[in-house]
């Protein structure tokens, strides 16, 4: 169990390293392991889902780290379960009811609030607590996902305040029993890695970033820029250095049984050096600077690919060194396919005031459906760099930005490039709040089925996790890094003719631990951010990260 005192060590650590400009040489002489990575692995295909923590979906997962650690047989709390504290620190009695019920307004069967309220502080199944079945198809509200709150709920590594500084009462607490699902079968029949955190705190935009870059995108200036009013506001020691929490509001309720927390602001933004570089640095959900984003064009008939720069949440074009950057480099091909992303285009060239019918497009309750499918700007992470600008680099936006059809047919006729990353759109990413577990755990899967039908698959690594908790509870700490990560522990599976099958794999792994397979594979150089990862988990103690080869038999 880590102290704060420890957790908040991470302060110390400086970001300065992610955002270098430089990343650190390949290995020049490789061992025999990396040897037959590149001998028999042609192809890494990295399938990115939304918003579950591990103990949500894979919580019965067996031989897994799981709910049973916490839960005796009967549902009983054990001893090595930490209760969920109200703000004061005291303990709950019961948990609070669901701040505007359980399922999304229309979704049937209707949770309410009123129907929520009394549950015991412990962990529950979903399906069966409130008196009616929900099954996985239902549509459960959204949780805060943040980045400041989700390192408060953390609590030092006890997640013991998750109810105290979530948005949505007792169901961070919820899960689903998932031993049924399509996904879970290809879990048993592969690689389940059961302490795999995501690589930031924190929310999708941040995490997709992570994914990619290993950093927290730069807002220069912002104190200066239309993003002023996004930069958050956070307690300070004695000493009056930024502390990783949210100033908390006056009017705040002052117990969770009362209401979800105010705070003063939660922006966007960090204030100004508290990575200690002098930056500004974005961890919540800012736009591109490219269509398809969440920002209209300033001028659809003279720029209708460029968002309104003045908008506050629109980020400048991003500079530093992508995983992308560092495979162009050496002539590895690579391409990021996204579901409904020829379409999203299109959408987003439309004047400002016109309806978007696939960016953020959902039903009138907020439900994604195939005729509104919630296509998300904000996990699209290549967008957001100076690299893919449609005007300067077209060419290179062609060939890396694609559409997740262009994914199926690369699959079909074994002209997938050696690093492919895909992203569902909202109807299939499993996002509480729009989408289902059942939807997307059906669209994945099949996809995973195509992907085994390629003639490459047989040189080929599948991994299926995703880019954060979603707000909802895991009773895994995780393990104590830098001041941007790691976060809460999230599903991974690898899928793989070389997976060693049927396992749990219980090594150290985060998001970053993708670029490290990567980066081993085709012999990159590190991108600066995965160094100082590891480095921050060697000075709290604990190993560096996996970069996934141990769930793989390549001898």
């Amino acid at each position: 169990m880590k102290t704060p005192t420890l957790f908040l060590l991470r302060s110390a650590l400086s970001l300065a390293a992610l955002t270098a400009l430089h990343a650190h040489a390949a290995p020049a002489n490789p061992d025999a392991l990396t040897t037959a990575l590149r001998e028999k692995v042609q192809n890494i295909v990295v399938i990115y889902a939304e918003n579950r923590a591990f103990d949500n979906l894979y919580g019965r997962f067996p031989g897994a780290d799981g709910l049973a650690t916490v839960l005796d047989a009967q549902g009983r709390p054990t001893a090595a379960y930490a209760p969920q504290r109200d703000r004061d620190g005291s303990l709950l009695a019961t948990l609070p009811p669901t701040w505007g019920g359980v399922t999304m307004p229309g979704v049937l069967p209707a949770v309410t609030q009123a129907q929520s309220a009394g549950l015991p502080n412990r962990p529950f199944d979903i399906g069966q607590a409130f008196g009616t079945r929900l099954g996985m198809d239902t549509v459960t509200r959204d949780l805060y996902h943040r980045f400041f709150e989700n390192q408060m709920q953390i609590d030092g590594g006890r997640n013991d305040g998750f109810v105290a500084w979530g948005d949505s009462g007792g169901l961070v607490m919820g899960h689903f029993d998932t031993g049924e699902t399509a996904m879970t079968a290809l879990a048993r029949e592969n690689v389940l890695a059961d302490h795999f955190f995501q690589g930031a705190f924190g929310g999708s935009f941040l995490n997709h970033q992570y994914l990619i870059c290993a950093c927290a995108p730069e807002y220069p200036n912002a104190d200066t820029a239309p993003a002023k009013p996004s930069v958050a506001e956070l307690e300070r020691d004695a000493q009056g250095g930024y502390l990783p929490r949210l100033a908390v509001s006056a009017k705040s309720p002052a117990s969770a049984m009362d209401g979800r927390p105010i705070f003063v602001h939660s922006g966007n933004l960090t204030p100004k050096n508290y990575f200690g570089d002098g930056s500004f640095r974005a961890v919540n959900t800012m736009q591109p600077a490219w269509q398809p984003s969440g920002n209209p064009p300033a001028d659809a008939a003279q720029a209708p690919m460029a968002a309104n720069p003045a908008k506050p949440t629109t980020l400048p074009p991003q500079t530093t060194p992508t995983i992308g950057d560092l495979l162009s480099a050496k002539g590895i091909g690579w391409a990021w396919y996204a579901g409904a992303w020829a379409e999203a285009v299109a959408d987003g060239q439309q004047p400002a005031g016109a309806p978007r019918r696939v960016i953020y497009a959902s039903d009138k309750t907020g439900v994604t459906s195939p005729a509104a499918v919630g296509f998300q700007p904000h996990h699209q992470p290549f967008n957001y760099y100076a690299a893919m600008d449609p005007l300067r680099h077209p060419e290179a936006r062609a060939a890396h930005l694609q559409d997740g059809r262009d994914l199926l047919r690369a699959a079909a006729a074994g002209s997938l490039p050696p690093v492919a990353f895909y992203k569902p759109e909202g109807l299939y990413n499993q996002h509480p709040g729009y989408a289902s577990v059942a939807d997307g755990d059906r669209q994945i899967a099949a996809l995973v089925r195509r992907l085994q039908a390629s003639p490459q698959w047989k040189q080929m690594v599948i991994v299926v996790t995703y880019d954060e908790n979603g707000g909802q509870w895991d009773h895994v700490a995780p393990p104590v890094g830098d001041k941007l990560g790691p976060g809460t522990r999230i599903p991974a599976i690898v899928i793989s003719p070389f997976a060693k099958k049927g396992t749990v794999d219980p090594t150290p792994y985060d998001t970053g631990s993708v670029l490290r397979l990567i980066t081993r594979r085709f012999g990159l150089p590190t991108l600066a951010g995965l160094h100082t990862r590891d480095e921050a988990l060697k000075v709290h103690g604990q190993p560096a990260m996996g970069d996934l080869t141990a769930a793989l038999k390549l001898d």
